[in-house]
């Protein structure tokens, strides 16, 4: 029967009720010696002759005062009175997860900071060996603060049986709670519980994974419309991966996800100190990725500016140089070997001579000789008929233009050569003085 406000409990005064359920009911009190308002759990009173429960309270409450912990609610004092058996905890104002999940799944800078802050809980607590066996959101109190873990009052030091006649849900009632020797609530429940083997701390983790699915899509991880169809799904689903649910996601939540609510223990983290070390790696990941998407942003918005620019002094280029190029004109030509020379051929594919039109169309190169001296390039303009040899191209063959019609290259012996300025036609001079030395090079007309 629930206690009424003004009932006293040694120094705590009732005040009001928070929460009734199998394993224990919730009072709002006051401490009349340190005038501070507390909280009260009391042992029901069906199973406060079950001698076996009474041990196991006062045992898991020593136990629980040994975790000092900035997100794991306080234990300040245990006490007797009247054959009623109580735990004095530290009150907290705020909302339980699951309330705030009523309203939709929180955000995900939310979501990482608490699931940071319990797994540090649990990682304290199974260092102390105290293994929690009903994490779930009810049992997280929303704070200013931050999230506290809440309600050890079915975890164990040693993974003993639990009396016969405790139920699922130490606090408060929910849908589709078992009864018996499983303890927890089942829609939070590892494999392992299930199938009434001894939990571990692996079995906090699976719990873990459920609750962190829950914040962040609203939708519980496993469902179902009955007990059995739960525990089938429990056993042999997986639910559908948070990057399909969730576009703020991202692939390495999906992986510390999987590890938790994996089907076998061995698959799981093996300790909450992995697990929180790899939500502490995405946290801080997180946030160099914002920075890094802002300024990604901008370097992109400096490259869009920079490349539209780009493309309007490349379009306008494209109409001025439009504009100064000449028209395009046909030309007609002949060409002929210079008197008493002959064009020099390649036969690679039947006689051919070797000529090459520069590429502004004005001037043409070709290799033509003299009977028994060495073969010259020659240029002439094709508007003129007049064709002048070059000096230093002696032996040469092959002539090409460069893009800007201002060299000639051409192969001469085993390398291949560039005629640039001072070189240039020979003078009537030169051309005299070859001819006066046996060469036979006449005039240019």
């Amino acid at each position: 029967m629930p206690l009424p406000p003004a009932t006293r409990l040694g120094p705590y005064e009732i005040l009001s009720a928070i929460g009734t359920g199998g394993m224990g009911e919730v009072y709002r009190a006051r401490d009349t010696r340190l005038n501070r308002t507390v909280a009260i759990k009391v042992l029901p009173e069906h199973l406060s002759d079950n001698s076996q429960v009474r041990e196991r309270f006062e045992r898991e409450a020593k136990a629980i005062a040994s975790l000092s912990h900035p997100h794991i609610c306080l234990l300040y004092d245990v006490g007797q009175q009247d054959g009623i058996d109580y735990l004095v905890i530290e009150y907290l104002e705020g909302e339980t997860l699951a309330h705030r999940l009523r309203k939709g799944p929180l955000p995900l800078e939310q979501v990482l900071q608490y699931s940071l802050e319990i797994s540090d809980a649990l990682d304290t607590a199974h260092r102390h060996g105290v293994i929690h066996r009903d994490l779930k959101p009810g049992n997280i109190m929303l704070t200013k603060s931050g999230s506290k873990l809440l309600d050890f009052g079915l975890a164990k030091v040693k993974m003993a049986r639990a009396p016969a006649g405790t139920t699922a849900l130490p606090t408060q009632t929910t849908p589709l709670t078992g009864e018996g020797t499983i303890l927890g609530t089942l829609q939070y429940m590892a494999p392992e519980q299930l199938e009434g083997k001894e939990a571990d701390p692996r079995t906090d983790i699976f719990a873990f994974g459920a609750v962190l699915y829950e914040s962040a899509t609203g939708r519980k991880a496993f469902e179902a419309k009955s007990q059995a169809n739960l525990i089938a799904a429990i056993l042999e689903h997986n639910p559908p991966p948070l990057s399909t649910v969730l576009r703020t996601t991202t692939p390495v939540l999906d992986r510390v996800l999987g590890k938790c609510l994996a089907k076998n223990p061995d698959d799981r983290w093996q300790t909450a100190t992995d697990l929180r070390d790899e939500l502490k790696w995405i946290t801080e990941q997180g946030e160099q990725a914002a920075t890094e998407r802002v300024t990604g942003r901008r370097r992109y918005a400096g490259w869009l500016v920079a490349g539209i620019l780009f493309c309007g002094l490349l379009a306008w280029t494209s109409v001025q140089l439009d504009r100064k190029r000449p028209p395009a004109r046909a030309v007609r030509f002949s060409v002929f070997p210079v008197e008493k020379t002959s064009l020099v051929s390649t036969y690679t594919a039947g006689p051919t001579p070797q000529v090459a039109i520069s590429p502004d169309g004005y001037q043409l190169a070709f290799v033509a000789s003299y009977p028994g001296s060495s073969r010259l390039i020659w240029v002439r303009a094709l508007d003129s008929a007049v064709a002048e040899p070059l000096r230093g191209t002696e032996g040469a063959r092959f002539p090409f233009w460069s893009p800007d019609s201002h060299f000639i290259g051409f192969f001469a012996g085993e390398s291949s050569r560039r005629l640039t300025p001072p070189e240039g036609p020979l003078s009537q001079l030169q051309m005299h003085q070859m001819g006066a030395a046996g060469h036979g090079l006449p005039t240019v007309p």
